[in-house]
């Protein structure tokens, strides 16, 4: 059962809001002031329970790509160990905390239920369970936070971005990765992008307006970029597919792996993302942020 609707953006918090015209089916509406696009309907505790207990399909599939993508991603990590301490906020299976554990960071993360947070303590890390901003964290300590497919869920990002805030150290490094709203996906699909999800997805972020948020709470954005498309999202969209998102054989899991093997359509992907960052319109955003 819905519990509230909001009645003000919860990015800028103006009541000069309204339903976004096309995607009133979907329940989204746009705040006009700063353009934020989000949830009219605020999930109750129990409906979200219910949903990340019984529905939510957590990533079980851990790709050899991924491995090396995640490695990639703690090597530039490295120029901001002082404290040797990272967090993961939502940190599902905990399959990034355990790369990271082997290059000798000290591993903390959170997530919303039991299962989760058992599965990684089962693994030696270090959990929290429970929402950001109801987690007791020491404050100015930790050298890395990353929240990688987070923000999107919940209908209060300013309540988390506060709290990272708080937690990592000054000049700390600060992640995110989320859907970008404005994808040529979207912009195609329009109200069938899958992407779009109620009580899965509560917020709709753009460069502009990810780059707000972290600017509200200190943080200076070092990039944002904005890259990929999704062979299976586009599918499974049309309903053309009822392939999972991540698994071993997933059209886009395929695709890259035939990318990784040759050098041609490493450069093309290359190009690519360049294209689409360029104008903003790739699937996935990915900011990078530093601790004012």
């Amino acid at each position: 059962m819905i519990s509230n609707q909001n009645t003000a953006c919860i990015l800028c918090s103006s009541a000069n809001i309204a339903a976004y015209k096309g995607y009133e089916s979907v329940g989204l509406i746009k705040c006009n002031p700063c353009k934020f696009i989000f949830c009219k309907n605020i999930p109750s505790k129990d409906e979200l329970n219910k949903y990340y207990t019984d529905s939510y399909e957590r990533t079980r599939y851990l790709s050899p790509i991924t491995i090396s993508r995640f490695n990639e991603l703690l090597e530039g990590f490295e120029k901001y160990r002082k404290t040797g301490k990272i967090l993961d906020i939502g940190a599902g299976y905990g399959f990034f905390l355990e790369i990271a554990r082997q290059k000798g960071w000290d591993v903390y993360g959170t997530e919303i239920t039991d299962e989760a947070v058992t599965h990684c303590k089962k693994k030696g890390i270090k959990m929290s369970k429970g929402e950001l901003q109801n987690i007791s964290l020491e404050e100015n300590t930790f050298d890395v936070i990353v929240a990688i497919e987070v923000l999107e869920h919940v209908n209060n990002p300013g309540e988390y971005i506060e709290h990272a805030h708080k937690a990592l150290r000054k000049g700390g490094f600060f992640y995110i990765t989320t859907p970008n709203f404005n994808a040529i996906l979207r912009y195609h699909l329009r109200d069938k992008y899958n992407i779009i999800g109620y009580p899965n997805h509560l917020c709709y972020f753009t460069n502009k307006t990810l780059r707000k948020l972290v600017a509200n709470y200190g943080f200076k954005t070092q990039k944002i970029a904005t890259t990929g498309i999704s062979l299976t999202r586009l599918k499974t969209s049309k309903g053309k597919s009822n392939q999972e998102f991540v698994s071993e054989t997933s059209d886009d899991e395929m695709m890259r792996y035939k990318i990784e093997r040759s050098r041609t359509l490493k450069l093309m992907k290359r190009i690519s993302n360049g294209i689409l960052n360029f104008f903003k319109i790739g699937d996935s955003l990915k900011g990078s942020f530093i601790k004012k």
